[in-house]
């Protein structure tokens, strides 16, 4: 497991002409996973509602089987106890995804925020600080806000 964290983190640090594709697509989903998990990183335990959210929009994203995620939200959480800043991971998100993609990721970000019917200020201030480093409009930001509290039934 160590050697696959390790890989992985390596695969970020590479310039983009040296690492192979999968290595990048390793790398996305690892940074796209890290992010759900930084919204939750101040709870004291992760809910199993904000751990399904996660699930369901790294599925939706991502085309990945049941241990497949199981090992990417594995590897997001312990990822996300050792990063020090979001730049590292909303830059590889900014190279591969369109805007509608950051848009969506920002929306699902705000569902694992809701998933626990708690939204506290930690939250919404992760959530501000990635949607500005992902060039998200404030438009989108707050659209992809009011679609998320609407899917919660808050």
């Amino acid at each position: 497991m160590f050697q696959t964290l390790k890989d992985l983190l390596d695969s970020l640090m590479q310039p983009a002409h040296t690492a192979t594709a999968q290595d990048q697509a390793h790398a996305v989903q690892l940074a796209a996973a890290v992010l759900l998990v930084e919204v939750v990183r101040f709870d004291a335990a992760m809910d199993p509602a904000e751990r399904t959210a996660m699930v369901t929009a790294l599925r939706g994203k991502f085309d990945l089987a049941g241990d497949e995620l199981d090992r990417l939200l594995e590897l997001a959480v312990d990822t996300s106890r050792s990063a020090y800043d979001y730049q590292r991971f909303t830059g590889s998100l900014n190279d591969h995804f369109t805007q509608p993609q950051k848009v969506q990721l920002v929306e699902a970000m705000w569902q694992v925020a809701y998933a626990d019917a708690r939204l506290d200020e930690n939250e919404m201030h992760t959530i501000s600080k990635v949607a500005g480093l992902l060039h998200v409009t404030h438009g989108e930001y707050i659209a992809a806000k009011m679609r998320a509290k609407e899917a919660a039934g808050v």
